[in-house]
């Protein structure tokens, strides 16, 4: 980031934020100025919301499953309290439980979609009371690029993928006209902690797959998510950006 606080006074809501691409786009929301309100289920929720605390913005913590729509509008409906207004909202919560169709246990489906989809749609539907009330507001859902290429051995988590470009697409057309943007992304493969845990040789064999051959950044991911979440991208609305190093063109 350049240090420009597009974001000043603004306040983000992001998902899963403790890790990952979470934390990375945590930071660099706070790096552009805004506030942040991270949800997770994680015990470190309080320790991420103070390491970001460090950037000079507030930030609080809420320990809550996205899952639970009760427990998410709850939530939500304290963080606009907390906060006065609610402007971003990066729906990143997600799993994986990977194996051959045949082999996968429908546990493992049902909580891939419950967490991966049905977690946006919660958050999603308990944000965009105050959005449209306030007729602004930024949304940005965290797909896949296996949401449009499929991958063998993730049918659940392609699936989920897949739906979440649907929902943002369909609800983009549902908000425009009230000034409320939804937008996602489509990361590739991006250097995190499952990655990180891969041989040299599979690592080799994934950049193969990617013309620019190499792996992304949470970095790379996060500062789309500032892009879609500012001023800058006003009048961008239920699209879908890849960030691949060009695997899924």
């Amino acid at each position: 980031m350049n240090g420009a606080k597009i974001l000043d006074g603004k306040l983000a809501i992001v998902t899963g934020g403790c890790q990952g691409i979470g934390k990375s786009t945590a930071i660099a929301l706070a790096e552009a100025g805004a506030n942040i309100a991270i949800i997770d289920v994680a015990d470190a929720v309080e320790e991420t919301a103070a390491e970001i605390r460090e950037y000079g913005v507030a930030a609080k913590a809420y320990q809550a499953s996205v899952m639970d729509f009760d427990e998410i509008t709850q939530g939500i409906e304290q963080i606009h309290k907390d906060f006065g207004a609610i402007d971003i909202l990066v729906n990143n919560a997600g799993i994986t439980r990977d194996n051959l169709l045949l082999r996968m246990k429908e546990e493992d489906w049902d909580l891939v979609l419950g967490i991966n989809l049905k977690g946006v749609f919660n958050c999603t539907k308990a944000v965009a009371r105050i959005m449209l009330k306030q007729r602004r507001g930024k949304i940005v859902n965290v797909a896949s690029v296996v949401g449009i290429t499929g991958n063998a051995g993730q049918c659940n988590y392609s699936a989920s993928k897949a739906g979440v470009i649907g929902f943002t697409k369909s609800s983009a057309r549902e908000f425009a006209s009230r000034g409320v943007c939804v937008n996602a992304i489509a990361p590739g493969f991006i250097q995190t902690a499952m990655t990180d845990s891969l041989g040299d040789d599979t690592k080799s064999q994934l950049e193969q797959q990617i013309p620019m051959r190499k792996l992304g950044t949470p970095e790379d991911v996060a500062n789309v998510v500032v892009f879609l979440s500012g001023p800058a991208s006003d009048y961008v609305t239920g699209e879908v950006i890849r960030i691949d190093g060009g695997m899924a063109m």
